[in-house]
């Protein structure tokens, strides 16, 4: 995707997130272990602020100050933490940056966040109970990053084995399809591409009817196990 149409996605769906806090911040996030929206929030703000520093100090140590428990001061800190993002990341995605996987330039962080950004706003608004679609090239651009990114990474930090075989994706939606392994896929899972996304990263069961699979879906299946993210 282009890096204007990924930082005009991040906007919206850092806005999208934003709203959630409006509501009580207690609230359980089912997909995120025993975390509230507080916590959540925490962790995205602070994960805002650690890519900008990774952009503009290139460095991938830096550790935000902690957020404010007290409402109104925690979404002022986030709302600062969100335009410290925009800011670091609305240049020329060429531009050098630490990233702690290739291509270490600032479009690789401007990929990362929107899909990051993405993803936490879904989790949010399934806690409120107010889930919304998630747009359908981009979740295709997360499907393609679990594959090109996250996956290999979880393979050179040991936790993961390099697949044996190979899985083929496609998004019934928009007709993109993403190959994982070597060889010819012996599998293919077919869905939606938000549908896709949001298994890949333990959001939606592989057992629900948006999945449809053709060929060895024993051997996909142990393929998806990975693990593929973190």
């Amino acid at each position: 995707m282009e890096p204007s149409s990924l930082l005009r996605h991040l906007r919206s769906e850092l806005d999208a997130f934003r709203e959630c806090l409006d509501g009580c911040l207690t609230t359980p996030v089912v997909h995120c272990g025993d975390w509230t929206l507080l916590d959540l929030a925490r962790h995205l703000g602070g994960s805002n602020l650690w890519a900008a520093a990774a952009v503009t100090d290139r460095r991938g140590d830096y550790e935000p100050p902690a957020a404010p428990g007290e409402r109104a001061a925690l979404l002022r800190w986030f709302d600062d933490a969100s335009r410290k993002l925009y800011e670091a990341l609305d240049t020329d995605p060429a531009t050098p940056a630490w990233t702690f996987h290739p291509p270490h330039t600032v479009g690789f962080w401007q990929r990362r966040r929107c899909l990051e950004a993405l993803v936490h706003r879904w989790d949010a608004e399934f806690a409120v109970g107010t889930p919304r679609p998630l747009d359908a090239e981009l979740a295709g651009e997360g499907v393609a990053e679990v594959f090109d990114t996250m996956a290999p990474r979880q393979i050179a930090r040991g936790r993961a084995r390099p697949p044996e075989l190979a899985l083929r994706l496609t998004a019934t939606d928009t007709g993109a399809s993403w190959d994982y392994g070597p060889g010819t896929p012996v599998a293919e899972l077919a869905a939606p591409a938000s549908a896709l996304l949001l298994m890949l990263w333990g959001r939606v069961p592989l057992d629900g009817g948006a999945f449809v699979w053709n060929g060895d879906k024993e051997a996909g299946r142990r393929i998806l196990q990975g693990p593929l993210t973190a």
